[in-house]
């Protein structure tokens, strides 16, 4: 029965630790999924809207498009994809901050140095 209970506790620490590794990799695969989704919107953007050499006015001015005269919907997928980067990288960042925290009292406490709470004495 020992030995179940072992192998219940190695297991249960196997997976906490499994879920603190899988917080930044899981921010980072957001916003590798993300900057590709940006990256084929941007081809889809220069598809749409490229019209050759006839993007200037009389003058030789450059004619500007601007955000809210273009299709709503690769709009739409930009401002959506580039939140879901932010987001990814907001994930990522806190996940690898919250690792190294955690290595680090690991490292206090394997090196002697964790804080114990002081004892009363009468």
């Amino acid at each position: 029965m020992q030995g179940r209970d072992a192998l219940g506790l190695r297991l249960s620490l196997l997976t906490q630790l499994e879920v603190e590794f899988m917080r930044p990799i899981c921010g980072a695969i957001i916003v590798a999924g993300a900057t590709i989704g940006l990256g084929l919107t941007a081809i889809g953007f220069g598809t749409r809207y490229h019209t050759g050499l006839e993007n200037v006015d009389k003058d030789g001015n450059p004619i500007l498009l601007h955000l809210y005269q273009m299709d709503k919907p690769l709009v739409f997928i930009m401002v959506f994809l580039t939140s879901v980067a932010v987001i990814g990288l907001g994930i990522a960042f806190v996940g690898l901050a919250y690792h190294h925290h955690r290595r680090l009292h690991e490292m206090h406490h394997m090196n002697g140095r964790a804080r114990s709470p002081e004892r009363a004495t009468s």
